[in-house]
């Protein structure tokens, strides 16, 4: 079986082969996107063949699980697995892995004094392809993390432990950068919502930050030690003035609550990728269904671990979905992750917010895993669509001096035959917004790693999890204890994938 092609992906054919390219809009879906192939399904893209070998397993962390803080369990809103960890027992892989948590839990009128982490897991995993299992959590134990009671604060460049308080409109200046700070919230340190991680050889590590929509670098103790600002398209600009504020829209740059939801290394450490959630305001024209054409930042870090401009910035367009089957596309599958394969094809994680968690009907229309090349992409690095806030679009429609990055569908996450090989399901309407055993809603982090398989050198096992939100009818906060109503487990899935191509360490 084949995946068809998106637009971006048949125009780097049609560029190699003559035809006229297909620019100009982001693939649309009218209806559930939902697959049933219980087989390997292949993407030809560029000639080359990749191949979604299934799912081999799933995992489960309570959302009543405390963190190494004593606060609940934030999961995943990145992940990091330590490759030198890595190794086969048996019929199992074993590695440590690191959970990246966002701010904290927060509602619409209520944000936590919640200090940034890693959190540092045992991994176990045991592939099964077997026939049906049972429709119960128990059925959800191929994957078995274990917490090790171990962690890493993430604290500012004074010393002091991050927030996930919202900023408003305070600053603070602290290694030269003006950076998100809440005021009145005891000392000024810096507020960040962190959203994707990265390490790097020495230990130290990036992560993608969703209030500047910037990077910070930290070293191997946690401690800020770089960062790579925002460029001025993405700069959340309020009246002239940078407000990183996640409550009200700013005027141009990033979204709010749509910032640098992504960012990896590639494997030789040289290059790291970063993309914008969604698209800028400047971008889009505010409706859910015209955010589709987001920003991807390469930059040079072999000689400087923070590059204050990227050396390539191309446009990825992300799918558009119709929630309501009025045929109007209402929603875009924002961006949630990538994995850098080289120092121009990554994979990327495009996704709807429906789901478990949400306690909403809407049915689940779109989570897929893209492979994303930007060969024969336009580079706008230097250029006014970067340097200032020109728009690369008009609602959905891109200027047609831009060329996409190619993009090819690897994996279908809403795949209903294999999901329920595993107990699992795509029901929101019954209950309404599903159980425990539906897919939940946010799915955020993404870690690649060899199969270890000397006869396929090329496979690889991929991880998805999912950020619950910090969801749990028990929870714990700095200062003060909550019920989120529901009970959303910090789930794991496991992928066998075929991607020839990938960067050697």
């Amino acid at each position: 079986m084949r995946h068809f092609l998106s637009r971006g992906a048949y125009a780097a054919i049609a560029l190699l082969a003559g035809l006229p390219p297909a620019f100009g809009a982001s693939a649309e879906y009218g209806s559930a996107h939902v697959a049933t192939a219980t087989g390997p399904v292949t993407l030809e893209m560029g000639g080359v063949a990749y191949v979604d070998q299934g799912l081999l397993g799933v995992g489960r962390v309570p959302a009543s699980s405390l963190d190494f803080m004593g606060t609940t369990l934030g999961s995943f809103s990145g992940m990091a697995i330590d490759p030198a960890s890595w190794r086969k027992d048996g019929d199992a892989y074993v590695a440590t892995l690191y959970s990246l948590p966002d701010r904290g839990y927060n509602t619409a009128d209520r944000y936590s004094d919640y200090p940034g982490r890693l959190v540092q897991f045992d991994l176990r995993f045991t592939p099964y392809a077997g026939a049906d299992l049972p429709a119960e959590v128990a059925s959800q134990s191929q994957i078995v993390l274990t917490p090790t009671g171990k962690g890493v604060t993430l604290v500012d460049f004074a010393g002091t432990a991050t927030t996930g308080f919202d900023p408003d409109a305070g600053i603070t200046v602290q290694d030269g950068h003006s950076l998100p700070s809440p005021e009145g919230e005891g000392p000024r340190q810096v507020a960040l919502d962190a959203e994707a991680v990265a390490f790097t050889a020495d230990g130290g590590f990036y992560v993608g930050d969703e209030y500047t929509a910037g990077i910070y670098l930290f070293d191997a103790d946690g401690k800020m030690a770089g960062f790579i600002p925002p460029v001025p398209a993405l700069a959340p600009m309020t009246g002239g003035k940078l407000n990183y504020n996640s409550k009200k829209a700013p005027d141009t740059g990033r979204r709010n609550n749509q910032g640098m939801e992504a960012a990896a290394l590639t494997p030789d450490g040289k290059t790291l990728i970063a993309v914008l959630q969604s698209a800028t305001m400047q971008d889009s024209a505010g409706k859910g269904g015209e955010r589709g054409n987001t920003r991807v930042l390469v930059y040079d870090v072999s000689s400087d671990p923070t590059p204050q401009a990227p050396v390539g910035h191309y446009v990825l367009q992300l799918p558009l979905v119709d929630t309501k089957g009025d045929g109007k596309m209402d929603k875009t599958a924002a961006q949630s992750e990538v994995v850098a394969l080289n120092d121009h094809q990554f994979l990327v994680l495009a996704r709807d917010s429906a789901g478990y968690g949400t306690e909403k009907a809407t049915p689940i229309m779109y989570k897929s895993i893209l492979l994303a090349d930007t060969t024969g992409a336009t580079n706008l690095a230097g250029t006014e669509y970067e340097t200032g806030t020109k728009p690369i679009s008009e609602g959905r429609k891109l200027d047609p001096a831009i060329t996409p990055v190619a993009t090819g569908e690897l994996i279908n996450l809403l795949n209903s035959a294999q999901l329920a090989r595993f107990g699992m399901n795509l029901d929101t309407a019954a209950p309404k917004g599903g159980t425990t055993l539906t897919l939940s809603e946010k799915w955020e982090a993404m870690s690649l790693m060899p199969a270890l398989d000397p006869a396929h050198p090329d496979d690889y096992i991929l991880f998805v999890a999912n950020d619950n939100d910090f969801l749990a009818t028990k929870g714990v906060m700095p200062g003060y204890t909550y019920d989120a109503g529901l009970d959303n487990d910090t789930t794991i899935l496991a992928f066998r994938v075929t991607i020839p191509g990938v960067q050697k360490p």
